[in-house]
């Protein structure tokens, strides 16, 4: 595998040198599709509200396998607090530093020197391979994968397998993959008071003494059990303020800031009716408006499942943990075009943190899995 990972290696340091600081891609979506347009990809740039996105695919037949992820980082902080430049890949103790090296331009570089490796090795392969990319997941995520779905949505393409690029390992590559996300649900709350000085509170209503009590049992109630993939639904208070900084006067309003993690063992319209009940019993006189951020989505045991299991376990020797846990994620919008969708990386190491980090004997196993994953599930067809 030491070709895999010298060609990993060295991609991932020329992504890592674009300072593509989300939403700008600052080259690295052009570096790519030249590389990918040699191998008899068709790239095509489906940009969005400023946001640059690229599809590339190679083949017109079923089934269409999709390597999926983003070239957009976080800002890298203060570079006081970083050991070398966070736009100058630097190789020291066995790890690949910066920003960007773990979320994720070295699984980015993984994946495009798998596709190219596959390629050049089957070049009459059965089925379509596919890779998505964009600029803007790090950041809003209103114009990147989603865009790019919008448009296969419209022309009436399905993707059957896709693999979301993405850090998941834990401790060592290969121990997990995520096989699902839960469902993200943001509500912002102002409750209502009539503010007047805090001597007399006779003459006003203090909305943080009438919040407090439904806030209390919000966090008390039990929204659902989980099931077999996801862990019971959530609610975490995220923000309060009220007041105007001062000691002696009663406030007007209370804002509260709140996010539901949700499993679809719930509903959204369920989880609005349950909070919206809370309150009103309590009689707050308030104002909320919810964002949906995510709805949950879940790819059980399968094809692509156990194709990429086992190929995990052939390279690494481990067997892979299945978990819906963390954040959201491009699956979110991936779900509506993909009739299996999972999410495979390396170690996530000091992530959107100083000294950002991949393990570089990783990348060469990295990429032969993504690389024989997609080439077995294109087999089936052959």
């Amino acid at each position: 595998m030491n070709i895999a990972r010298d060609e990993t290696v060295a991609l991932a340091k020329q992504l890592i040198a674009c300072r593509s600081v989300t939403p700008a891609d600052d080259g690295c979506l052009d570096l790519i599709a030249a590389r990918l347009a040699a191998s008899g990809f068709r790239c095509e740039r489906i940009n969005r509200g400023g946001v640059s996105n690229l599809w590339a695919r190679r083949g017109s037949a079923a089934p269409l396998v999709c390597l999926a992820g983003h070239v957009d980082v976080v800002p890298p902080g203060p570079i006081e607090r970083w050991t070398t430049d966070p736009f100058v890949a630097t190789e020291r103790d066995g790890y690949l530093y910066g920003r960007g090296a773990s979320d994720m331009k070295s699984s980015v570089a993984a994946m495009v020197t798998a596709a190219e490796r596959l390629v050049a090795a089957q070049p009459n392969h059965p089925g379509s391979i596919a890779l998505l990319l964009t600029s803007d997941e790090e950041g809003d995520a209103s114009h990147g994968t989603v865009a790019v779905v919008d448009a296969l949505r419209r022309r009436g393409d399905m993707i059957d397998a896709c693999i979301i690029c993405e850090p998941t390992s834990s401790a060592r590559l290969g121990d997990t993959v995520k096989n699902g996300r839960r469902g993200s649900l943001n509500g912002a709350l102002t409750v209502k008071g009539i503010p007047c000085h805090i001597a007399y509170p006779e003459r006003g209503r203090n909305p943080i003494h009438a919040a407090l009590p439904a806030l209390a049992e919000l966090l008390t109630v039990e929204w659902d059990r989980g099931d077999e993939h996801f862990p019971p639904t959530s609610l975490q208070i995220s923000n309060l303020h009220g007041g105007a900084g001062t000691v002696n006067v009663i406030p007007d309003s209370l804002d509260v800031r709140f996010n539901v993690r949700f499993s679809p063992a719930s509903t959204v319209d369920g989880i609005k009716a349950r909070v919206h009940a809370v309150l009103d019993r309590h009689g707050l006189e308030y104002d909320l408006v919810w964002n949906l951020a995510a709805e949950p989505f879940v790819t059980a045991a399968g094809k692509l499942v156990y194709t990429l299991g086992r190929t995990i376990a052939e390279v690494t020797g481990l067997t892979p943990e299945l978990s819906t846990g963390g954040g959201t994620s491009d699956g979110r919008f991936l779900a509506r075009v993909a009739r299996e969708v999972v999410e495979f990386g390396p170690v996530a190491v000091s992530m959107h943190g100083a000294d950002e980090r991949v393990r570089l004997d990783d990348l060469g196993p990295l990429s032969a899995i993504y690389e024989r994953t997609v080439a077995a599930l294109l087999a089936e067809a052959g």
